[in-house]
């Protein structure tokens, strides 16, 4: 039956090719009754049978439209217009008919007819040019002279025409021959057949040991065993797939010891969100593994033989399905590697870094992974940032705690862990996110407010995170931008109003100012006034009650009274350490009491630095006290000095020449402290109070109002010469002033005994004049008494002159040492680094005296 359908074939292919020649133009046939085999009826049929039993896979689309378009455009390229336009009236025709009868496949037929013209074309540029693989299907084709092409002709025998070699079916079944060899070879070559390789490369994708697929440890892998006979590419084959089930063992061995660690060690809520996302992945993995088992209980057919299901599973076929999974796995394997120490943010962010990725397979399998996995980690923002709330029992996220006290809370209780901040967090928002929590846990704990809830619920209104979720995720930076936004914007403004309106920090700032700076004229003078004499005494014996009732004395006789009282009890009398040797002076000061929540701002070290400022600033003020109240004692002398006129000539000048003295290097001693307190009170702390005046108003939440204050306090440290790199000159400073007390001494000395020399001098002149009036009424020896006044005068000019040489020469003494270092610490101006410090030169050698003075100049 076969040959029948085989021989009918022919016949047809046959009567085509007879066909066509007797319509082809360009082979004349002038007689009437044509020879049925024209001579090239051979060759046409060899080609037509060599056409029709190829099987070449077209490379293009079927598309009838644009193949009939293709051979349009050729046709018109080659010059042939009518035939472009008679062919495309014939493919209108021959696409318009549908019905019975019609052609099915139209587009197999053009791309036929085309691929038979490029052929011919082809074939007349050189023999064999067109070489088309033939189908061992038609059998021999029989020629019009009745003979056969021989099986097996090769080049150059009978049956070669063209290069082409025409073959028929083989009488012997010589095809089912070889193909009966080939299965026996493969066989022969594997001990196991592909089926059981199959279903046991599937058992190590899942972690279990094979038939012959088991897992060889020094080899870390699944390997089959060298004792099954396979070819080399059949064991490389199954290796490559087996890794897999390698990595699939790592992955499901780091989720088995995590699930075991929790909740004994630290896995922490990310860990647990990887591991699930992860055992989701592993989940999808089996649903494939499944399916894939099913597909192996098919046979796999020989080449020889049709597959009875197409849905049979080779190695090849597995190595195709295994495509997807292994890039999923390998990246599972590599994070779970790196992740093995890390947990948290550190966690979220070493998973991030490999996200960054071209692939949209990759790319879009990491973000979801990372959605889950850092959806812990957003929840704790959203909860920091709106609430105040760490929730972090596992100590995974990027802000960490800890416990002190009220005063510290803001500076020390909070503080951003590095290593758990994960990359796709940048530094100035998580700041932002650090600064919000801490901002409502200072409201709540040291300010004792609950305003903060109503702010955090609007905050969260305007940025759409009202539910506890909200829209926070990876991938939603810009989500999570506009809440921390939003919540900062309004916490850290109700922050700075509870600060400034209900604790008045400006008032308080302003106090410390008047009093801890000196800066309240009225009540310094006379708190130095009325404690001046007790603080002359020995620091020992100093009662600081009693100094306390003098400092409320002070209070209500200035215009201190009248500020708030809540101000005025913050401030007090402190006593500071002090020897045996030590004064009132040396030990006394102020403090200012700063309770919560103002002592964030005004800690320990910070008033340990207003001390100081203090401490200088009264050593300043208690020099100019002296030399205000040397200046008492000179002023009425200089006009009654004139009484001492019964004075010799010699002492005389002498006391006007230590008067002068005295007045000139009070005048030099004036000058330097009353222009150094200027510069302190007026260029330094009140330029520093504006500028900080203006900073406070320009401050947006308490970070800002910190570092405001901390620029003040740094500004006025460095130019009242207290900074480190000004200690030389602080130094300097103090031996002046050291000096300036002594040169008071010596002054109140040097005017307590003219004093005394005026009271002598009176009272020697008083008993002269009785002892004259006495030698007037008396007639005895009145000589005596006479040499006796005399010699009371004598003593009292030899004394005063003594008196007043010691003196003029301890002045001279002090002026000089005043001089040198004065000198010295001008000399230290000009290199000191703050630019007002040389303002400061400036102001106490304005004419320049004291350069144009100097050996050098």
């Amino acid at each position: 039956m076969e040959d029948e359908d085989q021989q009918k074939t022919i016949d047809l292919i046959k009567e085509l090719v007879h066909r066509l020649l007797s319509q082809n133009p360009k082979t004349p046939n002038p007689n009437p009754n044509p020879n049925p085999n024209p001579p090239d009826f051979d060759n046409s049929l060899r080609y037509a049978i060599r056409i029709l039993s190829s099987k070449l896979a077209p490379s293009i689309a079927p598309d009838a439209a644009a193949v009939a378009e293709s051979i349009k455009r050729r046709l018109a390229t080659q010059g042939k217009s009518s035939q472009a336009l008679s062919f495309a009236d014939l493919y209108n025709k021959f696409a318009s008919k549908t019905g019975p009868g019609s052609v099915n496949n139209k587009w197999a037929v053009l791309y036929l007819l085309k691929i038979i013209s490029e052929d011919r074309k082809t074939a007349r540029t050189g023999p064999g040019a067109a070489l088309l693989l033939p189908n061992l299907g038609l059998g021999e084709p029989e020629l019009s002279n009745g003979s056969r092409v021989p099986h097996g002709s090769k080049r150059g025998d009978k049956g070669w025409e063209n290069g082409v070699l025409l073959v028929s079916k083989d009488p012997e079944n010589l095809r089912e021959i070889a193909f009966r060899e080939f299965v026996n070879l493969v066989r022969e070559e594997n001990e196991v057949s592909e089926e059981v390789l199959v279903r046991d490369v599937l058992y190590a994708c899942q972690g279990i040991d094979g038939k012959y697929v088991k897992f060889v440890a020094n080899v870390d892998g699944y390997a089959l065993l060298d004792t099954v006979n396979v070819p080399r590419a059949t064991r490389i084959m199954i290796r490559k797939l087996c890794e897999l089930g390698w990595l699939f063992r790592k992955v499901k061995e780091y989720i088995s010891q995590s699930l075991d660690r929790f909740p004994t060690q630290d896995v922490g809520t990310v860990g647990q969100a990887f591991c699930a996302a992860l055992q989701d992945e592993l989940s999808e993995y089996y649903k494939l593994l499944a399916v894939l088992e099913a597909q192996s209980m098919n046979p796999i057919p020989m080449v020889s033989e049709t597959a009875s299901s197409p849905n049979y599973l080779s190695l090849r076929r597995l190595s195709v399905w295994f495509a997807e999974p292994m890039v999923k796995m390998r990246l599972m394997a590599v994070l779970v590697e790196k992740c093995k120490v890390l947990r948290g943010g550190a966690m979220a962010g070493a998973i991030h870094l490999h996200a960054q990725h071209g692939d949209p397979l990759v790319h879009e399998f990491m973000r979801s992974l990372l959605q889950r996995v850092c959806s812990p980690l957003f929840e704790m923002v959203r909860s920091w940032v709106l609430e105040g709330e760490l929730e972090d029992i596992f100590s995974e996220f990027f802000i960490v705690s800890q416990p002190v006290k009220a005063e510290s809370l803001w500076r020390e209780g909070y503080r951003l862990h590095a290593g758990m901040l994960p990359s796709f967090i940048s530094q100035s928002l998580a700041q932002r996110i650090l600064r919000t929590g801490k901002s409502i846990n200072f409201l709540r704990v040291c300010c004792d407010d609950r305003g903060w809830a109503d702010t955090a619920t609007e905050a969260a209104a305007a940025a759409g995170t009202t539910t506890r979720r909200g829209n926070l995720g990876y991938g939603e930076t810009d989500a999570l931008e506009t809440l921390v936004d939003e919540a900062a914007k309004r916490i850290d403004k109700h922050l700075l109003d509870v600060i400034y309106t209900r604790y008045k920090f400006k008032e308080h700032c302003l106090a410390i100012k008047r009093y801890l700076l000196l800066g309240q004229g009225d009540f310094v003078q006379y708190l130095m006034d009325i404690v001046g004499p007790e603080l002359s005494e020995p620091a020992n014996t100093i009662s600081s009650f009693q100094l306390a009732g003098l400092l409320e004395s002070a209070i209500r006789s200035s215009n201190a009274q009248y500020d708030d009282p809540d101000i005025l009890d913050r401030l007090r009398v402190k006593m500071m350490p002090h020897g045996s040797g030590d004064r009132g002076w040396d030990v006394f000061s102020l403090e200012y009491d700063a309770r919560v929540p103002l002592d964030t701002v005004f800690t320990e070290a910070v008033m340990a630095r207003y001390l100081r400022i203090f401490n200088f600033l009264w050593k300043l003020r208690r020099v100019e006290h002296a030399l205000i109240g040397a200046w008492k004692t000179m002023k009425p002398n200089c006009v009654t000095s004139n009484s001492f006129t019964k004075l010799h000539g010699p002492v005389k000048l002498q006391l006007l020449s230590t008067l002068r003295r005295c007045q000139v290097l009070w005048d030099e001693m004036n000058h330097f402290v009353t222009n150094l307190q200027y510069y302190i009170m007026f260029e330094v702390l009140e330029v520093s109070w504006s500028n900080f005046s203006n900073e406070l108003e320009a401050a947006r939440d308490l970070d800002d109002l910190l570092a405001a204050h901390e620029k003040y306090l740094h500004s006025i440290v460095e130019k009242s010469l207290l900074g480190e790199r000004s200690q030389p000159l602080y130094k300097s400073l103090f031996v002046l002033f050291d000096l300036i007390l002594r040169f008071r001494s010596h002054a109140d000395r040097l005017y307590e005994g003219i004093h005394e020399l005026q009271s002598r001098t009176v009272t020697s002149s008083k008993s002269s004049h009785g002892r004259t009036q006495a030698r007037r009424q008396k007639t005895d020896k009145s000589s005596e008494s006479g040499l006796w006044v005399d010699d009371g005068r004598k003593a009292l000019t030899q004394r005063a002159g003594e008196f007043l040489q010691n003196m003029g020469h301890e002045l001279d003494a002090l002026a000089k040492e005043f001089a040198s270092l004065l000198e010295g610490f001008l000399s230290q101006l000009p290199v000191q680094q703050h630019i007002d410090l040389k303002f400061l030169l400036f102001r106490l050698d304005f004419t320049e005296f004291y350069s144009r003075s100097r050996p050098s100049t």
